[in-house]
């Protein structure tokens, strides 16, 4: 009987190593969607497969996600009550686009997002005083920045 040998080289690891892990990587529907249209995964070649690049506590009590939600994970739900048939993007974008403070720390939402802190948890605020945050957001293109994508 002939034996094969396979040459093995550091990318055929790293792919064996991604298509292995990748289910037990996977991230939900939402967070797949959030990461781009929050422009999270700029600078991330590999954001799909990485709980650093926002983790589920950005909208869940819990590090490891489920229920139960956090005051900006709320406004979500809410999002999703008052129009059952929209999309995520669309309400993620109504909330930011709301000037709500989910956890009440001073810093709206959106602005959260653009720097990068927590907008359901009042112990996470951006470094920034708020007035200079806003200035830089709004030069950035403020709450348009994290409009839906519409898919071509």
């Amino acid at each position: 009987m002939a034996e094969l040998k396979v040459k093995t080289t550091p990318k055929l690891w790293l792919a064996v190593a991604l298509l292995t892990l990748a289910p037990a990587l996977a991230m939900p529907a939402f967070r797949l969607q959030a990461i781009p249209q929050l422009h999270y995964d700029e600078g991330e070649p590999l954001w799909q497969y990485s709980a650093g690049v926002m983790a589920c506590t950005f909208c869940h009590v819990n590090a490891k996600g489920g229920a139960p939600w956090n005051s900006f994970g709320q406004a979500l739900q809410n999002g999703f009550q008052a129009d059952p048939k929209a999309k995520f993007g669309a309400v993620l974008y109504t909330v930011l686009a709301a000037n709500g403070d989910a956890d009440g720390d001073g810093y709206p939402d959106a602005t959260e997002v653009f720097a990068h802190t927590l907008p359901g948890d009042a112990t996470s605020q951006p470094e920034q005083p708020l007035a200079e945050l806003e200035a830089a957001f709004e030069k950035a293109g403020g709450v348009e920045l994290y409009a839906a994508k519409r898919k071509k």
